[in-house]
């Protein structure tokens, strides 16, 4: 891998960076990560950049709203692996679909069915922040038919825009109960965020090995960090086929 951080700043925020990396869990993979292709993110390519190397996370899982097309393209510009996901509504709430090769189309009518066709194109069904009652997230009762019905391969232990601890406890209970893996992410909308949380894991090729690794041989890692981005006019570039777009830059939501 590529990353060689964490820089001072990238500890000043989030600590736990200087931890040494065990041997046998050599890899940094942060699992819910968004862009400026998501409606609510304004991190471009270059600030992912610098805030992957200055983390020193390894892998980025970018799971945009409703696309992978950043992803896609981000797989072939950044310094760290790139994971391609979407995270995707639906009338019972939010479904993230990881190593993804097409976009989940909008229109899913269930969890189910969005996990189902995360499912038909060989990808993880990974399911976000599912105790936090502040998200567009799957109730427990929903959660506990997915995992019935086998539509589930990891329930997110640790978001790092939870901002209660006992929620992310209570995933984490969810996850040692079931069996289903644990998984972890910054859930980052502002570049800050990356490094906030992650999972320590070895390395892995395919969707098929980041599961065996993340059942066996993981870590989740991190803490809470939602900081606001700084207030600044600033040009961030069209993901459509015109210009660019000016954004304040206030922080996401």
């Amino acid at each position: 891998m590529t990353a060689t951080g964490p820089s001072a700043a990238a500890l000043a925020r989030h600590p736990h960076l200087a931890e040494p990396r065990p041997p046998e869990r050599p890899w940094r993979v942060d699992c819910h990560v968004h862009t400026m292709w998501s409606g609510d993110s304004t991190t471009t390519p270059e600030e992912l950049a610098t805030a992957s190397v200055e983390a020193g996370i390894d892998v980025l899982c970018i799971t945009d709203h409703s696309t992978i097309a950043g992803a896609l393209r981000l797989a072939e510009e950044l310094p760290c692996r790139v994971v391609i996901g979407q995270e995707q509504r639906t009338p019972e709430g939010e479904i993230i679909g990881l190593f993804l090769s097409e976009r989940i189309p909008p229109g899913c009518r269930s969890a189910s069915e969005a996990a189902r066709i995360v499912r038909e194109q060989g990808g993880l069904v990974y399911v976000p922040h599912p105790f936090d009652p502040l998200r567009h997230r799957v109730g427990e009762e929903t959660l506990r038919r997915l995992v019935d019905e086998e539509l589930v391969d990891i329930v997110e232990a640790r978001n790092g825009k939870t901002s209660l601890e006992a929620l992310n406890e209570e995933a984490a209970a969810f996850c040692r109960a079931t069996g289903v893996a644990a998984g972890g992410g910054s859930d980052a909308h502002v570049p800050e965020a990356i490094g906030a949380a992650y999972i320590e894991m070895p390395s892995f090729d395919d969707a098929s090995e980041f599961l065996v690794a993340l059942r066996n041989s993981s870590r989740v890692v991190g803490h809470h960090f939602d900081s606001a981005r700084p207030w600044r006019a600033r040009i961030v570039p069209s993901i459509g086929s015109t210009g660019a777009r000016q954004v304040p830059g206030p922080g996401a939501s």
